[in-house]
């Protein structure tokens, strides 16, 4: 496991409240791996989620830390979106 992910996964724990997200995403960082957010929080790892978004490092480094907004992040193509809008819209509010 990456130490980078890691982090990444106990930053987004630092930004979800417990329960506020209640659908599945997951994160897959270009040469990193997957980050799983759900009810529980984020963790690493690699399982079937409701939405799928796809980013370079930088790119989600960029989300993470709130200097991209996630929206725009899609807008111009530096994030791609699988599986439902919805839950994609709903974690970038839980993440704001």
């Amino acid at each position: 496991m990456s130490d980078t992910l890691a982090q990444a996964a106990e930053a987004l724990n630092s930004k979800l409240d417990a329960g506020e997200f209640d659908a599945s995403a997951k994160f897959e960082i270009e040469g990193l791996g997957s980050i799983v957010l759900d009810g529980a929080g984020a963790r690493v790892g690699d399982e079937d989620t409701d939405v799928t978004m796809k980013a370079d490092a930088d790119t989600f480094q960029s989300i993470l830390e709130g200097e991209l907004n996630p929206t725009a992040a899609f807008m111009s193509g530096k994030l791609t979106i699988d599986g439902d809008m919805g839950t994609a819209m709903k974690l970038a509010s839980a993440l704001s």
